[in-house]
């Protein structure tokens, strides 16, 4: 119980009796009167019955018909209804039990007032302190808790901290937490491995290095079972557990060595691949750097013929071939290699004769296939060149030049079918005349294979690759286009039509063309052709002429040597174009309009 005075006004000297009568008499308007409290203690987790007086409030000098009033969090506030006040007697008193972890004091405010709820006195502060009480067992609320400890650490080595959470009162032993290791697993070799210091939560380890050798321990991990206990380890006191686990880590303290000191392989001549797979032991943690191995071939290997890669799972050493063998060359080859791990190994372990192994090669004999030379095979000739001209002899060889073995020839590839190979030497001939503006000749080269064959059992064919440029030769005549054109027969333009020339062969067996009228059968001075450039010219009329079918020959020369001629006829229709309509129809031909017979023509000048 606490009791509250309320102590009123300025000082008034004289009797009792004096002091009273002037209290009720004087005119003098009251002074605000101050509160002296003390605090309200409440232990938590109290039992029924509820509720129960915890205070009271005093007013020595309350005015009659005055009530007391309690205001605050835990009155009229959440959490209501906690704490009420009795407005007569200022009673305090509390309805429920309180949880100090959840709220620890509360600010109240008292005050008196009259009968219309206007405040006389106050408010004053009223602190309501909830008394703790060891509710609150300590929780270890970080984990899981994994700690590691290098092997052969020396004694007294820190392995972890765990530490554990009360919330009971700081203040006081209902927090005061004391650790200790309840069980160790496993109990081997030691059932004390390791020590905590009771106010810390340090983990620590008690054991000489010897023990800690992960090589010899049944099992690397140990299971700790640690037990936080409050009232500073008192048999009262509440305790919590937690599992702590501790991995010996490995070190490299053992060194690779190989399963055997020599490895035997065999492979045949021109293979590439895994040939034989090296086995090592190594007794550290397979995990880890210090586990896996790296091998290196440090002898035997000049021409880079070899390599050796670790297989990541079974940590073997994975020889192979790259670059093919030859067994005309080598029969047999000798290598040296040498295992390491990927982590160093610690100052007093170093790699010993066991950590290098001999591999003997054997190259196995197989039938290889001829080989020619060059290979592709180039040769130039002339188009159209006679049938039956020897275009070249080809050449190639057996690598097997240890065996006597015949080679005979034939062609693979003909796509023209110009060609044919002599089956014991090899001399190539034409079978038809060379063209280069054949369709299967391309960029003026035509390609052909041809095989080797030699007498093995079975047999071993090699291929090779014939590249023929073909020169050029004026053997194509030019063209013209187009050869149709059409023109009014009232044209104020006389041009008719502009006509182009192409031809299939190359340079200088091509332009510049020479475009004729050839034999004109109409009077000289109706159509007249003029040249624009190498390779265009126009076709006019030197006056109109009647709606017909008009045929003029053209004939066009290219610039090669000799020259070729070609004679095309150009069939002009001249048409009835008036109103703005074309009528070709009395021409005995196709409808077409002489505008756009003239502008498509332009238009491809144009573009020269």
């Amino acid at each position: 119980m606490a009791e509250l005075i309320i102590v009123g006004g300025k000082d008034i000297q004289g009797s009792l009796q004096d002091i009273f009568k002037f209290a009720r008499t004087s005119p003098v308007p009251r002074q605000k009167r101050s509160i002296v409290v003390s605090p309200i203690l409440i232990p938590e987790n109290q039992r029924q019955p509820f509720p129960r007086d915890v205070g009271k409030v005093v007013d020595s000098d309350r005015p009659e018909g005055s009530k007391f009033r309690l205001t605050g969090k835990g009155v009229d506030q959440e959490p209501k209804g906690i704490f009420r006040i009795n407005e007569n007697t200022g009673s305090v008193s509390v309805t429920r039990n309180l949880d100090r972890e959840t709220i620890a004091t509360y600010q109240l405010f008292v005050e008196t007032v009259d009968v219309n709820g206007r405040t006389l006195e106050g408010p004053v502060p009223l602190e309501v302190i909830v008394i703790d009480q060891n509710d609150n067992r300590p929780i270890f609320r970080e984990g899981p808790y994994i700690g590691h400890v290098m092997e052969g650490s020396p004694t007294g080595t820190t392995v972890m901290r765990m530490t554990a959470f009360d919330a009971d009162d700081p203040a006081t032993d209902n927090a005061l937490l004391r650790y200790n290791i309840r069980q160790q697993t496993p109990d081997k070799p030691s059932p004390n491995m390791f020590y905590i210091d009771p106010e810390k939560g340090d983990i620590v380890t008690v054991v000489s290095p010897a023990l800690l050798d992960r090589e010899t321990l049944e099992n690397p991990k140990y299971e700790l079972i640690i037990e936080a206990q409050d009232m500073a380890g008192l048999d009262v006191g509440l305790t919590g557990t937690a599992t702590a686990t501790i991995m010996i880590d490995d070190k490299n303290d053992h060194s690779p060595k190989f399963t055997k000191k020599e490895f035997q392989a065999t492979v045949e001549e021109g293979a590439v691949g895994v040939i034989v797979n090296l086995t090592v032991e190594d007794k550290d943690d397979p995990t880890t750097g210090a586990w896996r191995a790296a091998y290196t071939i440090i002898n035997g290997n000049p021409g880079q013929s070899f390599e050796i890669h670790t297989n990541p799972q079974t940590n073997e050493g994975m020889l192979s071939v790259v670059k093919p063998l030859d067994y005309e060359i080598s029969a047999f080859h000798t290598l040296l290699i040498k295992v390491e791990n990927e982590d160093p190994l610690v100052p007093d372990v170093s790699y010993g004769p066991s950590s290098t192994a001999t591999v003997h090669i054997t190259v196995l004999d197989v039938n290889e296939s001829p080989v020619f030379y060059p290979d592709p095979m180039m040769v130039t000739k002339q188009e159209n060149i006679s049938v039956g001209s020897v275009l070249l002899t080809v050449n190639a060889t057996d690598p097997d030049s240890l065996q006597r073995q015949t080679i005979r020839y034939s062609v693979y590839k003909d796509p023209a079918g110009w060609l044919n190979i002599n089956p014991i030497n090899g001399t190539v001939d034409t079978t038809a005349v060379l063209d280069r503006e054949s369709p299967f000749v391309h960029n003026s080269v035509y390609t052909a294979l041809f095989l080797a064959i030699d007498s093995g059992n079975p047999p071993a064919t090699g291929t090779g690759t014939l590249l023929i440029t073909l020169e050029d030769v004026n053997d194509n005549a030019p063209f013209i286009y187009p050869t149709v054109a059409e023109v009014c027969d009232d044209a104020k333009n006389l041009s008719v039509v502009i006509l182009g020339a192409t031809d299939k062969d190359l340079h200088p067996n091509t332009d510049p063309f020479k475009f004729e009228i050839h034999k004109q059968t109409v009077p000289d001075k109706v159509w007249k052709i003029s040249k624009i450039n190498n390779t265009h010219a126009l076709v006019s009329l030197l006056q109109n002429l009647n709606k017909a079918n008009y045929h003029l020959p053209i004939m066009v020369t290219d610039s090669g040597k000799p020259p070729m001629t070609n004679i095309t006829d150009l069939r002009v229709q001249v048409c009835s174009c008036k109103n703005s309509k074309v009528d070709c129809n009395a021409a005995g031909a196709p409808h077409f309009s002489a505008a756009a017979a003239l502008l498509l023509p332009l238009f491809s000048l144009a573009r020269l």
